[in-house]
């Protein structure tokens, strides 16, 4: 990409890191460190890769993304309305009673959400049934998924990963958000996932690893899976969780819990400043 198309998915992504703290704050809880961590990815899809329209969000046609670790869906609403699909005004109710933007994505009254997600590991099932519905039906829509790395201990993971494999879902991207951080600490303290890149690889993925906050290697890496035959692809983005807001920065406090009045407005100042940054 050119550095006018670089400049205009940083600053996207800017934007949807603060409409993902502005909702967590309003809804006075939620995930956004793992939400922050994913935001680039997200903007890479939903403003780069991804054949979606906003004005047809169930067009048969379409690309579909299934958000497997859904807690963070404050990021992918943030994108959701930035591209269109409803207004912003939606965040600002996040999680409250009657909205329509819940804790979890909900694919029957969220428009642009594909699946609705929530319950660790079952998310790449899904995204699975996409891939493999859409090779039946002669589709070339390709179906996009993001797995937590604490998501990777779930074992319907792995069962959904021998799925893939068998049925040589090539129109399946899985990323894997790589922040090392889950709700009880340290990914590698909780149960341990070293050599992730060998067990993808074991179960039949072409395996890319990336830092996940570069967007020059987010591209190279989901060209190089649009290339990648009769196998899926994982790709392994090594992330900051909290990433864009210093005191969230690799905090796993921050995993589930919402910034009170002065956390919020140290957060938007900085994320305020990034955006001016790239605007000047």
């Amino acid at each position: 990409m050119d550095k006018s198309e670089l400049l205009e998915l940083k600053k996207t992504a800017c934007k949807v890191r603060s409409w993902t703290v502005e909702g967590v704050f309003n809804a006075k809880s939620g995930h956004p460190g793992g939400s922050l961590s994913a935001a680039d990815i997200i903007t890479y899809l939903y403003f780069r890769e991804m054949k979606v329209d906003p004005k047809d969000p169930k067009n048969p046609d379409r690309d579909r993304f299934v958000l497997s670790k859904g807690h963070c869906c404050p990021a992918l609403y943030a994108a959701l309305a930035l591209k269109g699909f409803f207004s912003t005004d939606e965040i600002k109710v996040l999680r409250h009673i009657g909205a329509m933007l819940q804790g979890h994505p909900d694919m029957k009254n969220t428009p642009g959400v594909d699946m609705s997600s929530g319950s660790l590991g079952q998310g790449i099932s899904a995204a699975c049934g996409m891939a493999l519905a859409g090779k039946l039906s002669s589709k070339d829509y390709r179906v996009f998924a993001m797995l937590g790395d604490g998501e990777c201990e779930e074992g319907q993971v792995w069962e959904a990963a021998m799925f893939a494999s068998h049925y040589k879902l090539d129109n399946l991207t899985v990323f894997v958000d790589y922040n090392g951080l889950q709700i009880d600490g340290t990914v590698e303290d909780v149960a341990g996932l070293s050599a992730i890149d060998e067990k993808f690889s074991s179960f039949g993925f072409e395996v890319i690893t990336i830092d996940g906050h570069d967007f020059d290697q987010i591209e190279a890496a989901v060209n190089k899976a649009k290339q990648t035959k009769d196998k899926p692809t994982v790709i392994i983005a090594k992330t900051v969780k909290g990433k864009g807001v210093s005191f969230m920065e690799n905090k796993v406090g921050w995993h589930g819990k919402a910034p009170n009045a002065d956390e919020y407005k140290i957060a938007m100042d900085e994320l305020s400043a990034q955006l001016k940054a790239l605007e000047a």
